[in-house]
């Protein structure tokens, strides 16, 4: 592992165009759960999967069981950014990271503070009214109860996340193949690359150095030129104290 560490470690100090493309693990390291697993409380209280609850129909035709799920199994508001946040925060100021690209909605790279962060998902930070278009808080949905209601006028707010059956934004993807297409070096990281649109932009990638950085194996395993099978807070802590 340590000759796998110190490989990637010769990667980032040659590189000078890093992007970073990261999902679920990256967040699970801050007590994050990804919701589609299946744990036994979830068993007990959903009667639907959690793809299906976190759908545009579910949300238009279930709206307040989308609610229960979503403030149940989907915001996690005393979350602080791990090792790997924070490594790829640092990256940036240093001049070597161009972006993060990110299928999770926490905001915990922006926490760690990062600058340059597509949100392919959209965030759970930003809420909005669907009647007058008012935007609404992170605190504003986990401390109401049922259904949340806009101050100024009644209308219903929906989280400014990309609920399956919508499209991403365009100018996200935009933003996001440009940075990936320009990048000498791309990182994947805590990522299986089964969610798609979003993994197929990692195909837009010419650059020199394709490293993945995850627990299990992923679709981009074959053309990597480094693969570390571990946990990616894990790896940046140990580049930190190297």
């Amino acid at each position: 592992m340590q000759d796998k560490i110190e490989a990637l470690r010769k990667i980032i100090d040659e590189s000078e165009n890093i992007v970073f493309f990261g999902g679920a693990g990256v967040s699970t390291e801050s007590g994050i759960p990804d919701f589609r697993s299946r744990d036994g409380l979830y068993n007990q209280k959903y009667d639907y999967p959690p793809e299906q609850i976190v759908s545009h129909t579910f949300f238009t035709y279930r709206t307040e069981e989308f609610y229960r799920f979503y403030r149940d199994k989907m915001l996690f508001p005393e979350a602080k950014p791990n090792a790997a946040h924070l490594y790829l925060s640092r990256l940036e100021r240093e001049g070597k990271l161009r972006s993060v690209i990110t299928q999770n909605i926490d905001g915990l790279h922006q926490a760690a503070g990062s600058k340059n962060v597509w949100e392919l998902h959209g965030s759970v930070l930003r809420n909005y009214c669907m009647k007058c278009g008012k935007f609404f808080g992170l605190d504003y949905i986990v401390k109401g109860a049922g259904l949340p209601k806009c101050d100024a006028c009644g209308g219903l707010i929906k989280p400014d996340v990309v609920l399956y059956e919508e499209g991403l934004d365009g100018d996200v993807i935009e933003g996001a193949i440009k940075d990936i297409s320009a990048a000498d070096t791309l990182i994947i990281g805590g990522t299986s690359l089964v969610v798609y649109p979003a993994a197929g932009f990692i195909n837009y990638f010419r650059g020199k150095h394709l490293v993945v950085i995850n627990k299990s194996a992923t679709s981009a395993d074959g053309n990597a030129e480094l693969v570390i099978n571990d946990s990616i807070g894990e790896v940046f802590s140990k580049l930190d104290k190297g």
